[in-house]
């Protein structure tokens, strides 16, 4: 289980390469992803990014999330393959109830579906949509999304209709699929509490962090008495010399292995249920910090 109450667990973010305006290194990506199954991470994360612009911050050309998390399937046998975040108001929710039941059933049911509103006005445009209406949008597409991944797997239509003429294959398996909230998507936390297994959120530095704890807590104790997990991406740069010290940087951190461990643990007593590595390669192969990590914090942790 990637968001349990009692555990922190650690996930990494693909492509982990240098940010320059490169494609995605499929044979290197799915070597760190083989690597980091076996070293016992518990999530990869995989981003939607549909077009490449200036108004992205990642140069980097990202392949097909649903193409990756295939290869990725095919390449590792039991770390969860997580999307952060498919971008759900541009894309058709039965498409992505197709796409996701069939990574499920591929992976052996280790997909989580991370689902986010994306922020780009231009990427919108050219889709055809408007960025103002995305609050509306993703509450209808995550509801109809919500309704093909159900037990009883309705297939609904623009009107709301369900249509029973149709199905959607392969069919699913137990247990569901989770579905996580990236972002806050325009939509107030008791909509995520309600609607969401968890909530994954961008890294802040740790006493801004427990605020907006405290605000998810109270939220979900509003609507819900079940768990509702709580996480963060966290850029990453890891210093190989164990004893530098902590230092925040845009969006994470930079540490040695010592103070990466202390910031670690101080995140777990705040009752953050998962952190998503995102690796700065520069200076550092990525599959050595990742060995690193396995051998040197992710025992710490456990």
């Amino acid at each position: 289980m990637l968001f349990h109450p009692d555990r922190l667990s650690f996930g990494i973010v693909l492509p982990a390469q240098t940010r320059t305006a490169a494609d995605i290194e499929f044979d290197a990506q799915l070597g760190i992803a083989t690597h980091a199954d076996k070293l016992g991470f518990d999530a990869l994360w995989v981003r939607d990014v549909p077009l490449n612009s200036d108004s992205y911050p990642d140069p980097i050309g990202h392949a097909d999330s649903w193409v990756f998390l295939g290869a990725l399937a095919a390449s590792t046998s039991s770390i969860a393959l997580a999307t952060g975040a498919i971008v759900l108001p541009l894309r058709h929710p039965l498409h992505i109830a197709k796409a996701a039941l069939s990574v499920a059933s591929l992976s052996k049911d280790r997909l989580v579906l991370g689902l986010g509103s994306g922020d780009r006005p231009s990427e919108y445009d050219v889709f055809g949509e408007d960025i103002e209406n995305r609050k509306a949008l993703f509450q209808s597409h995550w509801e109809r999304l919500a309704a093909a991944l159900s037990p009883d797997q309705k297939v609904v239509d623009e009107g709301g209709r369900v249509r029973n003429e149709f199905a959607i294959r392969p069919a699913l398996r137990q247990p569901p699929i989770p579905m996580v909230a990236v972002g806050s998507s325009s939509q107030s936390l008791e909509w995520i509490a309600r609607h969401a297994t968890a909530w994954m959120t961008y890294y802040r530095p740790l006493p801004v962090q427990k605020d907006r704890l405290a605000l998810w807590h109270n939220a979900r104790a509003k609507v819900t008495a079940d768990f509702r997990g709580f996480g963060q991406s966290m850029v990453l740069n890891l210093l190989d010399n164990p004893q530098a010290s902590y230092e925040e940087i845009n969006l994470g951190v930079r540490a040695g292995r010592r103070g990466l461990i202390d910031a670690l643990s101080a995140m777990r007593e705040a009752g953050i249920h998962h952190v998503a590595f995102n690796l700065v390669t520069q200076g550092r192969p990525p599959g050595e910090v990742i060995e690193e990590i396995a051998a040197e914090i992710l025992p710490a942790m456990r």
